[in-house]
């Protein structure tokens, strides 16, 4: 189609994502064929739906590029609708109004039509010749995913034209609605035969739901290299042909095998979820299938909805668990973000515990493994401790009664049950402190705060994204001494971080936060031992001022406020009192609503001052990512340090870090897959259209002298009865948050979404 070539600047912006011409390497590339539990003992293959429809509109010429980009032996998969005159086209459903602009083109075209026994009203491809189509643009069909790239005018693709222009490795054409299309007298049989037939094309897979289907097209297809696939659909769904349940049908696999060669389940059919989004037991399907020679694929892979919070919401954890779980391995997933598969495929299948770091990433815990467990819980630590985590992190609290303790936060309310407790009485606001008023940690003793339930974070529960509800009031506090005896007994840790913050305004109540840290590490022995780095943090350079030449540990100044960049007086300052810095992810990467606009010198200029560089805060939680990292925290974590150049992470997954530095993808120079290539910042951008394109934003402010230098940290005060503030302002309020987190702009339809997805 002579449309197709006017999408150039597709073309180059997807190419440009690669950052690099580099070699493109097979997903099978360095992994050990003996290894696979699949069929033919071979890697899974991965299979592109629509192509890479994560981002872009399902089936666009764009979707399919990016697919084969990021992975050249990805299969494109292409869900094939029949026009009016009998032309196939690749799109993603029977009604073209799911993901096109039809009804704006076509106002007075809408139809009911029955499909599976069921009333449809919609837009119809065989209503339409394949020239009346040409006016029509694919869109985004997904509410949740972004709408920018719309106004492209993303044409429809016949099924020769995906293949003729892109010239897949695999090529797979699935025919949903065989019966449909007959019950109207159009032939999809012929169709797809004719496509088989012809020397331009090759096909190498052929699936459906319907039976009959599959039986009258088998006999002409014995001798051909293509594939014959049955694909399950819901196990409470009739197969129309004979009329049993998709359940009852995955029970006689034998009779699938008469005319099929590979089943498609939906995922849930192999690990099954609980009511509440927790794996079940695996089921037998992929054995029983292989046992009877049928390969089997798995669909319904997509990194920006939750499955199961097993997962934690890291989408290469997910993949593993289907083909690297020691009992069986999916011979191919069908997914819309075809770089994660590729990536747990090549990269991270098989790694085994013990496998060596490839990166020299620090992973630094955000109050502990905080994704999983209530932050700065002793099982929060204790997870941060498994899952590989470098540094242990404790924001020290003051309490009433002047004992340390970790918590992430001065104020109660944002990780503790305490505005349902008796204390809800004790609510303040303290500008000093926060705009938001508060039940603060120097209003109750000790005692109090280890009977307060604990609750776990979830910085994303606008999005209806919530962490580990089973466990989301587990795991008991700990004093800073008790945090420093477990890190030092956990020989796999570097270091411990230690984070001092509200000091100035701590010591005018008569509380010494900075003297009780200083205490806590020297009766801990951290003062006379060399095993492990202590590391204290502040955004305060008042509070690191007074430590600088007292002690040996190392200094981090914390930027509170994401920066544009910093002049050379600032960095020379910050130099003088501290040896790394901690910055915001936009001041590496700045965003204009969640799209990546450039990158900024910051980590370089500040490294070249013999600054480190960390960078917070990484979750798995795809809201809290870029658009240019595909819902993939993976992705995101390999930019930063790759491109970014950054010298560790902060994060309250550690697991995902820990992972991503053991990747067998990494240190290949040329030889680099492009799926572990890092994204090249702003290279989305170029491919929204000026209708599309976000407000302007104003630039992240410099970091200047001013921002850094501070007064002398101020005595500590004698303390009187009425230091601590106690009469309540206000009543008591939710918590709102982590505001540092910067949380991605999407559509507010996806809240909706994901909520009733939530329910079932």
């Amino acid at each position: 189609m002579g449309s197709l070539r006017g999408i150039s600047v597709a073309i180059f912006v997807v190419q440009a994502l690669l950052l690099a011409s580099v070699a493109l390497v097979s997903a099978q590339g360095s992994t050990h064929r003996s290894r696979w539990q699949t069929l033919s003992g071979k890697a899974p293959s991965v299979i592109a739906r629509g192509g890479f429809s994560g981002i872009f509109p399902d089936s666009s010429f764009s979707a399919y590029n990016f697919a084969l980009g990021i992975n050249r032996d990805a299969i494109l998969w292409c869900d094939v609708q029949l026009t009016k005159d009998a032309v196939g086209i690749c799109f993603p459903d029977i009604n073209l109004d799911n993901n096109s602009d039809i009804a704006f083109v076509y106002k007075d075209g809408k139809k009911t039509y029955t499909v599976n026994g069921i009333s449809t009203k919609g837009w119809f491809s065989i209503d339409y010749n394949l020239k009346d189509l040409r006016y029509v643009s694919l869109n985004q069909g997904i509410f949740s995913r972004t709408n920018k790239f719309d106004g492209n005018g993303y044409t429809f693709m016949t099924v020769q034209d995906v293949y003729t222009e892109f010239q897949p490795l695999g090529f797979w054409l699935n025919i949903q609605h065989d019966a449909f299309y007959a019950q109207h007298k159009f032939n999809m049989s012929k169709f797809v035969l004719s496509m088989t037939r012809n020397v331009n094309v090759t096909v190498d897979y052929i699936s459906s739901p319907e039976v009959a289907f599959l039986k009258s097209i088998a006999p002409q297809l014995q001798k051909s290299g293509t594939k014959l696939v049955f694909r399950f659909l819901l196990k409470t769904d009739v197969e129309p042909s004979t009329n049993q349940t998709y359940d009852s049908l995955l029970k006689n696999l034998t009779f699938i095998k008469t005319f099929a060669s590979g089943i498609i389940v939906p995922k849930s059919y192999i690990w099954p979820v609980d009511g509440s989004l927790y794996l079940l037991p695996s089921t037998s399907v992929v054995l029983d299938a292989h046992k009877e020679g049928l390969e089997v694929f798995a669909s319904d892979f997509y990194n920006d909805v939750p499955f199961s919070f097993n997962y934690s919401y890291d989408p290469v954890a997910e993949y593993l668990q289907f083909v690297d779980n020691g009992e069986f391995s999916v011979d191919g997933v069908i997914s819309d973000f075809t770089i994660t598969p590729s990536s747990a495929i090549a990269c991270f299948a098989h790694l085994g515990r013990n496998a060596s770091k490839q990166a020299k990433l620090l992973v630094i815990s955000k109050n502990g493994a905080s994704g999983d467990y209530p932050g700065c819980t002793d099982l929060a630590y204790s997870k941060a401790i498994t899952d590989g985590v470098d540094v242990l992190d404790c924001h020290v609290q003051i309490t009433k009664d002047n004992i340390p303790i970790c918590l992430g936060s001065i104020n109660l309310i944002d990780s503790t049950a305490v505005a349902q407790s008796s204390f809800s009485n004790l609510t303040v606001t303290i500008p000093e402190i926060s705009p938001v008023s508060g039940i603060f940690t120097f209003n109750l003793s000790w005692s109090d705060i280890q009977n307060l339930t604990p609750t776990i974070s979830s910085p994303q529960s606008v999005y209806k994204l919530f962490r580990n509800p089973k466990f989301k009031s587990v795991g008991k506090f700990l004093r800073l001494s008790e945090f420093l005896d477990m890190a030092k007994n956990a020989s796999s840790l570097n270091g411990v971080l230690i984070s001092i913050e509200n000091a100035p305004y701590l010591a005018e109540q008569g509380f010494g936060v900075t003297d009780a840290v200083l205490n806590a590490l020297s009766k801990a022995g951290y003062d006379k031992q060399t095993a492990q780095t202590v590391m204290i943090q502040s955004t305060n350079s008042s509070v690191l001022m007074k430590l600088k030449g007292k002690t040996n540990y190392k200094l981090v100044y914390e930027v509170d406020e994401n920066i544009g960049g910093a002049d050379s007086t600032t960095i020379d300052d910050i130099s003088r009192f501290a040896s790394a810095v901690v910055i915001s992810k936009d001041s590496v990467f700045p965003e204009n609503q969640a799209f990546l606009l450039r990158a900024t010198d910051v980590v370089q200029r500040l490294q070249a001052a013999n600054l480190s560089v960390f960078v917070q805060p990484f979750s798995n939680e795809f809201t809290s990512q870029a658009w240019d990292f595909f819902s993939d925290a993976t992705v995101e974590i390999n930019t930063f340090y790759t491109a970014g150049g950054i010298n560790g992470v902060i994060t309250d997954f550690p697991k995902t870090s820990d992972r991503y530095r053991k990747n067998r993808c990494l240190n290949k120079g040329d030889k680099t897959p492009p799926y572990m290539t890092p994204i090249q910042p702003g290279g989305l951008w170029p491919l929204i259209t000026s209708d599309y394109l976000p407000p302007a934003e104003a630039p992240n402010p410099y970091l200047t002298e001013a921002n850094v230098n501070e007064p002398p940290l101020p005595a500590v005060a004698a303390k009187t009865p009425s230091s601590a503030p106690s009469a309540p302002s206000t009543t008591p309020t939710s918590p709102n948050g982590q505001p540092e987190l910067a949380a991605c702009i999407i559509i507010p339809l996806m809240a909706t979404l994901l909520a009733i997805y939530l329910l079932f």
